[in-house]
């Protein structure tokens, strides 16, 4: 494997992709800048990743429609009055996160768990408003841009290795919408979101002092180290007192008037916050889960329920644990009444597709799985699919779901591979036996294996065709066992010398099989 770049190279590949860049100016700076990533080409990723991230997310809050459409009447508020015009889309996800992202070309999404904390119409004007700036000033884009001139510097080392490694179980182009919401952004970039996010309040109506008011409330929470926003907001956007400050003197410069709307807040976010003592006893199973306590897990679950009956999270969570109790008929059930409920997430159709197939129902097993996949490709999905086919005699199709889910890495990863290479091994042998033929100081020819499948081999089959003296030969060799990551030599039986030359060689694996 190649290890190291010529620094030529380097300059070479960066420069081109500098002749690809167009200079261009932000639309909400004014600053000229570098761009790689053109507006059709922003709305278009943001498009395909919208769902996908939602459903890494918990997927769409679907008990309070009225809460979403409230929600995105205040976003394309702001939308309006930004200084780029984008095909902005607001969404509420059901995370208890608090949390708040946006993606490249105006998706944007709020975790109800977020809009629990805040206080008015304004402060959630302040946070929608912020996002917006992240997507109108091509904060998201501008990452993507640095990677590809990062990605210049490293191609060489990248075409010549074999390995990919995601953070999680999600495969397939899904996986740059997760990277995109769980980056971090700079100093500058937050700065810049508080100042033009304020502007849209502002042009909107709203009173910007709420940012001032909300960026306080965060410096509070982060000093707590609370540890749900740790894991959330304070992830991403880190607080600090350089934004409350910096957030004051923009007050100062736009005025201390418009909208607030805090009894209006209050009044829309009512069924959630009454709701929230469900949401703690699901919160509280989840943890009697990881402590391996599934009964008092599902005596929560069953609180949960009895306070909100209408949340599929609650009965798919159920699902999960009778899944994991192989009660698979009690979990179908669990995961049909989560489904009536919820008919768009990802988590529901894979967890009821496992359960089918392993009670042998295969064609309905494989209806939930492509829908599962369809709202989000995971390894998980991958593998189980390819189970099935093989099941269904079609290796074809089991080897592109395996080696769709080898592309995930860790442990499941490394599963989909070795499955991948069971049922490619006998078609391209030589892809994972690697053979090689050198004479040995006395003129012997010596054939060298060595086994990279990672997997324990049987009955190979070696070709040997060599020339010599202006003749010709063919021979073969059996070698009943090779393990996983071992390396031999076998003598071919022809010596050569001065008097008889070897002209050519090769070898070729024509058989295999696995122990």
């Amino acid at each position: 494997m190649q290890r190291h770049i010529n620094g030529s190279v380097v300059t070479a590949l960066i420069a081109a992709l500098l002749l690809l860049a167009g200079c261009a100016t932000n639309p909400v700076t004014g600053a000229k800048e570098l761009s790689f990533v053109s507006e059709s080409k922003e709305i278009d990723i943001g498009a395909k990743q919208f769902v996908p991230t939602q459903q890494t997310q918990g997927g769409q809050y679907r008990i309070d429609p009225e809460l979403s459409r409230y929600v995105d009447q205040v976003g394309q508020r702001l939308g309006a009055a930004s200084d780029r015009q984008l095909p902005y889309e607001f969404v509420v996800l059901n995370n208890a996160s608090p949390n708040a992202w946006a993606l490249p070309g105006g998706k944007i999404a709020v975790n109800r768990g977020l809009l629990l904390e805040l206080d008015s119409e304004a402060e959630l004007a302040a946070v929608l408003g912020h996002e917006i700036v992240h997507a109108a000033a091509r904060h998201g884009a501008k990452s993507m841009e640095r990677g590809m001139l990062l990605q210049g510097a490293v191609m060489a080392t990248a075409i010549a290795s074999r390995e990919q490694k995601y953070n999680n179980y999600i495969v397939q182009g899904a996986a740059l919408g997760a990277q995109l919401v769980s980056q971090k952004y700079g100093r500058s970039a937050e700065l810049e979101s508080d100042y033009y996010g304020m502007r849209y309040m502002a042009r909107a109506g709203y009173n910007p002092a709420a940012a001032v008011n909300l960026q306080e409330t965060f410096v509070r929470l982060s000093k707590d180290r609370k540890s749900s926003w740790l894991d959330g907001l304070f992830a991403s956007h880190p607080p600090s007192l350089e934004r409350v400050e910096t957030n004051r003197k923009t007050v100062t410069e736009l005025g201390n008037e418009g909208e607030v709307g805090r009894e209006r807040y209050h009044q829309k976010i009512a069924h959630l916050r009454r709701s929230k003592p469900a949401y703690d006893a699901y919160d509280e199973a989840q943890k009697k889960i990881a402590a391996d306590d599934l009964e008092m897990a599902v005596g929560s679950l069953e609180e949960a329920i009895a306070l909100e009956p209408r949340e599929g999270q609650f009965h798919g969570l159920k699902g999960d644990i009778l899944l994991q109790q192989k009660r698979y008929r009690q979990a179908i059930a669990s995961y049909d009444d989560a489904l009536l409920l919820d008919d768009a997430y990802f988590k529901y159709y894979l967890g009821r597709g496992i359960a089918r197939a392993r009670l042998g129902d295969a064609s309905q097993a494989k209806l939930d799985l492509d829908r599962s996949n369809q709202l989000l490709p995971t390894a998980i999905t991958m593998n189980e699919l390819g189970k099935i086919a093989i099941q269904q005699g079609d290796h074809g199709a089991a080897k592109s779901h395996f080696r769709s889910a080898a592309s995930a890495g860790g442990e499941l990863g490394r599963e989909a591979s070795l499955s991948f290479i069971k049922l490619d091994l006998p078609d391209s042998p030589d892809r994972y036996i690697k053979s090689s033929a050198a004479l040995s100081e006395k003129g012997l020819l010596l054939i060298e294996l060595v086994n990279e499948s990672g997997l324990d081999v049987g009955g190979v089959v070696l070709q040997l065709n060599v020339s010599a003296g202006g003749r010709s030969g063919t021979r073969r060799y059996n070698v009943s066992r090779l393990l996983a990551n071992e390396r031999i030599q076998l003598s071919s039986g022809f010596t050569f010398s001065e008097e008889n030359p070897l002209q050519s060689v090769s070898v070729s694996i024509v058989d295999i099989s696995l122990l």
